[in-house]
């Protein structure tokens, strides 16, 4: 009965990528911050109402959830998972739109053709990852040691977000772009809201298909972090990933309701960078050691509010006076000249 619980989850998410696509973004638009937000609200409300679902799931033992020995928490501390975990992963996303803001601002994307691209990088987002979380889950559930070289990893990215506060965005250097670029003949102008069009009679790839391919590759990086960050909370594969789903699928109405103002949260990746270091001390003091997730919860959610309190009394400090260096987001559609300002775990390269 497991499978039918999955496969009605995985159906249900693809019913909603097409009612985005075939229905309410069936016209391409620039996509303004009101409609956004609403759509912001939106996809948190699925995810909670998901919340809700997930404790009488486990409570009940609806369809053979929760039963397995390795995965029997009763529905108050699965809700608590995945709550914990899709705050992380909603997190961890936010350092995603920095790269992205990036992406669109060095191709000068026109904001008519965004909501396109962001939405086949969710659908391979959601590929990705969902191949990522079995191989994890599989690797945790066959090797205990391999929670410690997580949270290793997870420690080391976070100094290496402090180190690389000035990553340099330079697409050509993208292995993605570069085959590509090897494969197809590139035009140097958008044809509409085409990954593909045809020139001189011969298939030819657009601005467009570059930067979907660049979006891609910078979701794999962030992957790789986010991913052993959750298994931090709970090894239990339909909380990993129904969690991760959902914080994927708020990420495109979140990135254009802060992609003209990401500019005041200068502090909020550093704030990341704390999340991921306890995330990966909890992974390492796991088996002897073991943090509980409503404590892991409250640091997070203390750590992100101090770093939005910070952007935001640093903001109205700069209003008053000379503006600070842009940090590593400028408005969408902008061109870019100069580096980012802020750690970022990604510079597509």
């Amino acid at each position: 009965m497991l499978i039918a619980v999955w496969g009605g989850f995985i159906a249900g998410i693809l019913l909603l990528l097409a009612l985005d696509l075939g229905v309410f973004h069936r016209r391409a638009h620039a996509v303004g911050v009101r409609e956004a937000l609403t759509w912001t609200g939106v996809w948190i409300a699925f995810a909670l109402g998901f919340n809700v679902l997930v404790y009488f799931l486990y409570e009940h033992q609806w369809l053979g959830v929760g039963t397995r020995a390795a995965h029997s928490a009763g529905g108050q501390q699965a809700a608590l998972d995945f709550l914990t975990g899709y705050i992380i992963e909603k997190s961890l996303s936010l350092d995603n739109i920095f790269v992205i803001a990036l992406i669109f601002g060095y191709f000068r994307v026109p904001g008519v053709y965004q909501h396109r691209v962001l939405f086949w990088g969710v659908v391979g987002a959601l590929v990705m990852r969902g191949a990522m979380i079995a191989a994890g889950s599989a690797l945790i559930h066959r090797f205990d040691w391999i929670v410690y070289v997580f949270g290793a990893f997870l420690i080391l990215t976070a100094l290496k977000m402090l180190r690389g506060a000035h990553q340099k965005l330079d697409p050509e250097k993208n292995p993605l772009v570069r085959l590509a670029r090897r494969l197809f003949p590139v035009s140097t102008t958008y044809d509409g809201q085409r990954f593909f069009t045809r020139s001189g009679g011969r298939r030819t790839a657009t601005p467009l298909f570059l930067v979907l391919l660049l979006v891609e590759s910078s979701d794999a990086v962030f992957a790789v972090d986010s991913i052993p960050a959750i298994f931090a909370i709970t090894d239990d594969p339909f909380i990993v990933f129904t969690s991760n789903v959902f914080a994927i699928l708020g990420l495109r109405s979140l990135y254009f309701a802060l992609a003209g103002v990401m500019d005041k949260f200068r502090y909020l990746s550093t704030s990341l960078v704390f999340v991921l270091a306890f995330v990966g001390v909890k992974m390492i003091l796991a088996h002897h050691w073991p943090i509980p997730t409503p404590v892991s919860l409250a640091v997070i959610a203390a750590t992100l509010l101090a770093g939005v309190a910070a952007s935001v009394v640093a903001s109205r400090r700069a209003s008053g006076g000379e503006a600070p260096p842009a940090p590593a987001a400028a408005a969408a559609g902008a061109p870019l000249t100069a580096d980012p300002a802020a750690p970022s775990r990604s510079s597509v390269e």
